[in-house]
């Protein structure tokens, strides 16, 4: 098992909405910060910006790596200011594979300081849970986050 491997998590939900649906959720601005932030900025192209603001403190940026409609998105992930995970540091991917009227989301979110893994582990479950309400139509509430955690 390489380091990279070790260092992976990785999530899997189903969610009763079309692939085209949440690959939607996934890429356009207005429909990210449906279930996460409040500001997105993307560009979903190979080296676009993918960057979303949480809240006056937190801001994760990276770029998108690969995208294949209604199929994958991958791309880069850090936190602004962040010296534990810088921006474009680790790499998200995420995969959507039809499961009869509903879509199997696998993301695996790779190259995260051992540190850093628990406190992700926490968010996407909380975020993964957030899309599946919102793709279905659903209003999945305020964003938990959109106010600076207190340290």
């Amino acid at each position: 098992m390489t380091v990279e491997q070790r260092s992976a998590l990785k999530r899997e939900i189903r969610v009763m909405a079309r692939p085209e649906t949440i690959f939607s959720f996934l890429t356009d601005p207005s429909k990210m910060v449906r279930w996460k932030g409040s500001q997105a900025d993307l560009d979903p192209r190979p080296g676009g910006i993918y960057r979303v603001v949480f809240n006056t403190r937190d801001t994760v940026q990276g770029k998108f790596v690969e995208l294949v409609p209604n199929q994958r998105v991958v791309f880069t992930w850090g936190w602004e200011g962040s010296g534990a995970v810088p921006p474009g540091s680790s790499t998200v991917e995420i995969t959507l594979k039809r499961d009869g009227n509903g879509t199997i989301v696998t993301l695996e979110h790779r190259d995260l300081p051992e540190e850093a893994r628990a406190k992700h582990m926490e968010g996407w479950d909380l975020y993964l849970n957030r899309l599946a309400i919102a793709a279905t139509g659903r209003d999945p509430g305020p964003d938990p986050n959109k106010e600076p955690r207190k340290m």
